[in-house]
């Protein structure tokens, strides 16, 4: 049985996050601050002079710090989403094929397996993917895993036990690691560094623009300013693989759901289901 509370508390506080609203509302501060700093504190610390920083050195150090932003989201914040998508897909073809394999199941079993299957599905996409968006699990597939394996109770001895068994546990493992996948990789401490190390660039660049005829630094400062702004928000975005702009859909899980419910109701009615259709067990 999955825990998710684990998975719960791996999660950081709110307080802790770096939210893509936050970035961006620095960036502009720390924009808006450096402009201040040219027209005020400029005049103090250097000479006025109508060259200052060419476009060229303005831009130069600072994409050289872009690049090494985006290695860091591709390296980091992109092999999380990657292993996210991995995992829903492989939970989809374990779940696929346990209610293939139930096929060679009595009758009984095969309904109760193929049923119990359906209903993990449901609950899987309707509750725990968007329960994943906020970096947390759900109680709900939980309770048809639990019944799938005490339904192969009856099968022990016989040759299609040992095949449910090791389709359940391959579920298993890659439901945990897509669970494991929705908290963030990116400590919150590591995100606040690179926040503050925009602001501060910004600011820092901002003084050095020259003060009369600056127009193209402006522009080039505003232009850097949102590409760094947007490396910080892709990191935040990707890093959390099941919520946001860039996200892991559950069209795996989802089909999977669909060809299960085609091949259980060939043979029986749609009431003989145990869940509704979000996955929650129906009452009498």
């Amino acid at each position: 049985m999955i825990n998710t509370g684990s998975a719960q508390r791996r999660n950081p506080p709110p307080a802790q996050e770096v939210t893509v609203v936050l970035v961006i509302v620095i960036a502009v501060l720390a924009l808006l601050a450096g402009l201040a700093a040219n027209r005020f504190v400029r005049p103090r610390l250097m000479s006025d002079d109508d060259a200052g920083m060419a476009v060229k050195d303005l831009v130069g150090p600072l994409l050289t710090l872009t690049v090494l932003l985006l290695a860091f989201v591709l390296v980091t914040a992109s092999g999380s989403y990657s292993k996210g998508e991995v995992a829903s897909r492989g939970e989809a073809r374990a779940l696929d094929q346990l209610t293939e394999i139930a096929e060679y199941a009595p009758a009984a079993e095969r309904e109760r397996v193929q049923a119990d299957a359906i209903c993990y599905a449901r609950a899987v996409r309707t509750q725990e993917w968007p329960a994943m968006a906020d970096g947390k699990g759900s109680e709900a597939p939980s309770t048809w895993s639990t019944d799938l394996r005490r339904s192969f109770r009856a099968l022990e001895g016989k040759p299609v036990f040992g095949m449910l068994i090791a389709a359940d546990n391959k579920r298993s493992d890659e439901r945990e690691e897509r669970l494991t996948q929705a908290t963030a990789s990116v400590p919150g401490v590591i995100l606040w560094f690179l926040l503050a190390t925009l602001a501060i660039t910004v600011v820092a660049l901002g003084v050095c623009l020259p003060r009369k005829n600056n127009r193209g630094q402006i522009i080039a400062l505003t232009v850097i300013t949102a590409l760094l702004t947007s490396t910080l928000c892709i990191i935040r975005d990707v890093d959390r693989p099941f919520g946001g702009i860039i996200d892991v859909k559950p069209s795996a899980i989802t089909e999977v759901e669909r060809q299960a419910t085609r091949d259980f109701l060939t043979h029986h009615r749609a009431a003989d289901l145990p869940c509704d259709d979000n996955g929650n067990r129906r009452t009498a």
